[in-house]
């Protein structure tokens, strides 16, 4: 037995049939919707006059956001020659830390109130 699914996307506007997703953004908070060509024609032209005038904004890389705000580079997980250090200075304070693997929270933030 075969069995077929169609997936069937209808204008948000009018429910025509055969809408795409547009997404769009404004002080700050995006959406998304779908519309029939004709609909999305529509969006585009009312926005034309704005969108002309306006500059574009780069996209932060969600990258460098996550690795702000470590001992050594900014703040999220340590690299291996920070880990190293860390690791030996825990060791002289008298801490039981791994050999390997992920340095506990506790340890990093003694680490970083010593330095």
């Amino acid at each position: 037995m075969a069995k077929q699914i169609i997936e069937k996307v209808t204008d948000d506007i009018d429910g025509t049939e055969g809408a795409r997703n547009v997404t769009f953004a404004i002080d700050g908070d995006q959406y998304e919707i779908d519309l029939s060509d004709k609909n999305s024609d529509e969006l585009r032209k009312a926005l034309a006059r704005f969108i002309n005038a306006a500059r574009p904004v780069r996209q932060e890389r969600a990258q460098s956001r996550r690795q702000s705000g470590n001992s050594s580079n900014g703040g999220g997980k340590p690299n291996r020659d920070a880990s190293t250090a860390i690791r030996t200075w825990a060791k002289e304070q008298g801490l039981t830390v791994s050999e390997r693997g992920r340095i506990s929270a506790s340890i990093l933030e003694k680490y970083k109130n010593a330095h």
